[in-house]
């Protein structure tokens, strides 16, 4: 389906109507589709996908460490690269963010597009772009359009670093989501990219062990997944060990799995099975399973939601011309 152009006025007082895919799009502040059309020579969008898709072939465990990469960035501050800037007290140094990875990916887009089309395109957007690409790459070609015009941010602080714990109730955790904009039902889409995900053992260790300090087992886990777990993280381990979110091992990239998996009492980190629990949230994960076939496009929708919290645009922050440092001229 094309996408009618519209003048500069609309553009800002319409939202783009259906776009790829036919998933409707939303406008958020001055973030458009195809923003960069007009201002490089070049299809600097196709540029960054020519780039991801390189990694994804020699590392396709990119594709989760992506997705949480925006994660971590939208909801620290707003969608403004911080995540990326290197430093002694940058987010980066944030204990959450210590197992972030995928940085030399946004590097080596962000190189690519410098050399046709210099100072023009933000690390911010170059994020976005990546994530979308990658979750096009799991699930079979399907993309969701992504808003560009972000600027990249001048701050970022360790201590500004709060994302939801994954021990949080699915109540608070919807309490943080709304503080971005996100309802319940975004949550339950973008936390199914725990699908690609891995975790630590100390994440979810205590459901292993010590449950709320009952000194037993979580008794919402599958007993059968709880005793392999217990191999792969003995008790006061150093937990360097990890274990996939999704527990299925037949269905590795299929989003669907991980909605299943959380329904049979198979969810590793406590917030991912108490959505199958909630009755704030369980409708929706039973709706997922029951009727799969509009979930990329809902998806796409909630990343689009995400890809515009808190952004800068217009003459706000910078477009960096590294990702790593704030421009010094």
């Amino acid at each position: 389906m094309k996408i009618m152009k519209m003048s500069s006025t609309s553009a800002t007082a319409l939202c783009l109507g259906f776009i790829l895919m036919s998933f409707t799009g939303h406008c958020y502040g001055q973030l458009q589709v195809g923003f960069y059309r007009e201002k490089c020579l070049v299809d600097v969008e196709a540029i960054v996908t020519q780039v991801v898709a390189a990694k994804f072939n020699e590392d396709p465990t990119i594709a989760p460490a992506l997705i949480r990469m925006q994660f971590h960035d939208c909801f620290v501050k707003g969608c403004d690269a911080s995540i990326l800037l290197d430093g002694n007290n940058t987010e980066k140094t944030a204990p959450p963010n210590l197992s972030v990875r995928g940085f030399e990916v946004i590097d080596a887009a962000k190189a690519a597009v410098e050399a046709v089309c210099p100072e023009v395109v933000s690390c911010a957007d170059i994020i976005s772009m990546a994530t979308r690409d990658v979750f096009a790459l799991i699930n079979r070609g399907y993309r969701y359009d992504v808003q560009t015009g972000r600027r990249d941010g001048l701050v970022s602080l360790a201590q500004n670093v709060d994302l939801p714990s994954p021990r949080i109730s699915v109540n608070d955790s919807i309490a943080a989501f709304a503080r971005k904009g996100l309802s319940a039902t975004d949550m339950v889409y973008l936390l199914g990219g725990h699908t690609v995900g891995v975790a630590h053992c100390p994440l979810f260790q205590d459901r292993l062990y010590n449950f709320q300090n009952t000194g037993q087992p979580d008794p919402t886990m599958n007993p059968w997944l709880a005793s392999q777990l217990r191999r792969i993280c003995p008790q006061n381990s150093a937990g360097s060990n990890t274990v996939n979110l999704d527990q299925s091992f037949q269905s590795s990239f299929i989003f669907k799995s991980y909605y299943r998996q959380i329904l049979m009492n198979r969810g590793i980190l406590q917030i991912d099975q108490e959505l199958a629990l909630d009755p704030l949230t369980s409708s929706t994960v039973q709706g997922i399973v029951a009727s799969y076939s509009d979930f990329r496009s809902k998806f796409g929708q909630a990343m689009v939601k995400l890809g515009a919290v808190e952004v800068l645009t217009g003459t706000q922050g910078e477009i960096r011309q590294s990702c790593r440092a704030i421009n010094t001229n």
